[in-house]
């Protein structure tokens, strides 16, 4: 008999609950750099000093409101936010929320595809 059979419905139902979201997967900057470096057969050192000069180039055209396109890949750009009321959660006052200009990210049509693989 497994152990979560020997539980009660509540507390099977958390322990799967917890393996469930533990199962997924995020990606940080040190495990993306193994990654490439064992993909392209450099140091981690080497992937590293790249990753981090092409992510800081995006960041730097971005700021500047240009556009980097990858293609296959995706678009990265600034995007304009338009002033507009909103609500205090706390108390339901309508506060104005200033315009703002944020990065964007575009997937491309074949990183699309490829996430969408059925």
């Amino acid at each position: 008999m497994s152990y979560v059979t020997k539980l009660r419905a509540p507390q099977a139902f958390a322990i799967i609950t917890k393996v469930i979201i533990k199962e997924e997967f995020l990606m940080n900057k040190t495990e993306l750099i193994a990654a490439v470096a064992e993909k392209a057969g450099l140091t981690k050192k080497d992937v590293e000093k790249t990753i981090t000069a092409t992510l800081e180039t995006v960041k730097e055209v971005v700021a500047k409101g240009d556009k980097v396109q990858v293609v296959g890949f995706g678009t990265f750009e600034a995007r304009a936010r338009k002033e507009r009321e909103g609500k205090n959660p706390q108390n339901g006052e309508k506060v104005v929320i200033p315009a703002a200009t944020i990065p964007a990210f575009k997937a491309g049509k074949a990183f699309k595809d490829a996430v969408n693989v059925k």
